[in-house]
């Protein structure tokens, strides 16, 4: 995204990298103000809501302006680099003006609206979100709290909605706070969290003398002003973090979660793990458990299609997917992601083998893109990595059914009349039971654990 602003300078504009995402922050400047840049090459890394993106500039010239530090959280649409591309010299970089101290009043810190970031620019202040700060900043936070509840009634509220993110709507419903009562201290009269809990403070009685001014009344003060950082370590909810968290918190109350379990023998899918290893097909290939397990769902699918559909709110439909895009949810440094193999059900398994190794290691590298994290249908989580026996995993959103697979144990197992070791596992199907009914959920996850006991049915029901 492009826009001109002189006659040979072009603005470069924060995408939409992924399908809606409303920002973005910026990770890493690749480039400085004067380098000389072509189309095509990247100058910078943006974190999104799914993944860390690197952004190519569109076109050839010389770097003018840098408009946000690295950190900064910018919506979608904002201008972030100026380029020349006129072939001229560039300017020199103006030094990076100072901090403004937190004590200096708004108006007067920014004469044009305007914050001080990257070589003594500024960038619209409806256009960014700073990370939280400690120290000093938390005397202004207090301002808003003294207005919401404490301070003079505010004037009549108009008849507007007013202005929140979704997160913040929530946690005024929960809390039973009326917006339209909040005044709000958030960049072109947003609410924020920190008004909304502001508005809830209770107030305290204060006796005023006649005829005095009344005194202002000093808000509580909240409880992360007065956490002891040599006890307690607190991370700003961000990025991957917090649309994981905003996704299991829509899925557990949309759909109607049902989990089921079977604990199954899988020695012999363990034993043709091993020889798959030494197949002259599989060389260079990723060969583990998880591959098979997935290739028995994926069978297990074919056998009950009606498990593999998606619920249309709007349109009041089931949607049946004449497809398998399996998801992998995959445990990063950035948070839980839940990439997805497309068109999983037409691969072969040394196919499936190369595409769960590549998803693997883009997400270790922590280079998923977005559109590998869209279009899923049912998920795989292996809980057992981790030595846990199973779960009760929650739907990615949109999905019908995740399969949580535990560790492979060796137990006592009655075999052929007798008590034998065997290496047995325990697996745990949720499924949206608006979607899925006990029957289908029952006969899909007996598939699977009946595959896994006898893999040579990935031959017979294939």
């Amino acid at each position: 995204m492009t826009t001109m602003t002189e006659a040979s300078v072009r603005e470069f504009k924060m995408p939409d990298v992924g399908e809606g995402l409303t920002e973005a922050e910026i990770l890493k400047w690749y480039v400085q103000v004067g380098d000389t840049v072509t189309d095509g090459q990247v100058v910078c890394e943006v974190e999104t809501a799914k993944a860390a993106v690197e952004l190519p500039i569109p076109y050839d010239g010389v770097v003018r302006e840098l408009r946000f530090a690295e950190g900064t959280t910018v919506d979608v649409g904002t201008a972030i680099i100026a380029v020349d591309v006129s072939g001229g010299a560039a300017p020199e970089p103006a030094p990076a003006a100072p901090a403004a101290p937190s004590s200096v009043p708004a108006e007067e810190a920014e004469p044009q609206g305007r914050t001080p970031v990257l070589v003594g620019y500024g960038v619209a202040a409806s256009s960014t979100k700073r990370r939280p700060r400690k120290g000093p900043e938390v005397a202004v936070a207090a301002a808003p709290a003294e207005l919401n509840g404490h301070g003079p009634a505010a004037p009549a509220p108009v008849k507007e909605r007013p202005l929140a993110k979704p997160p913040v709507r929530k946690l005024a419903k929960d809390l039973g706070v009326d917006l339209a009562q909040v005044t709000p201290s958030g960049p072109d009269g947003i609410i924020t969290r920190e008004d909304v809990h502001a508005a809830v403070a209770p107030t305290e009685p204060v006796v005023e003398a006649p005829g005095s001014a009344p005194a202002a009344v000093p808000a509580p003060a909240p409880a992360v002003a007065g956490y002891d950082s040599a006890r307690e370590t607190r991370i700003p909810v961000k990025g991957v973090r917090k649309a994981t968290a905003q996704a299991m918190i829509g899925s557990a109350f949309t759909a109607p979660h049902v989990t089921e379990f079977v604990t199954v023998d899988v020695t012999r899918t363990m034993k043709l793990v091993e020889e798959l290893k030494q197949d002259k097909e599989f060389q260079g290939l990723r060969v583990n458990p998880l591959l098979l397990i997935a290739k028995a769902l994926l069978v297990a699918i074919k056998r009950n299609p009606e498990v593999n559909a998606s619920w249309d709110e709007a349109a009041q439909e089931i949607v049946l997917k004449h497809y398998v895009n399996l998801g992998i949810a995959a445990a990063t440094p950035r948070g839980l992601i839940v990439p997805n193999i497309k068109d999983a059900q037409d691969k072969t398994l040394p196919q499936l083998s190369a595409a769960l190794g590549e998803l693997v290691t883009t997400a270790r590298e922590g280079k998923t893109s977005p559109a590998a994290m869209q279009g899923g249908t049912v998920t795989i989580t292996n809980v057992g990595v981790f030595g846990v026996d199973t779960g009760t995993p929650i739907l990615n959103p949109g999905e019908s059914a995740i399969l949580a697979v535990g560790a492979i144990k060796l137990q006592p197992w009655v075999h052929k009349g007798k008590v034998k070791p065997r290496q047995v596992t325990t697996l745990a199907l949720s499924f949206d039971h608006r979607l899925v009914d006990g029957e289908l959920g029952s006969k899909v996850l007996a598939d699977v654990a009946a595959i896994l006991e006898q893999p040579k049915r990935l031959i017979s029901w294939a």
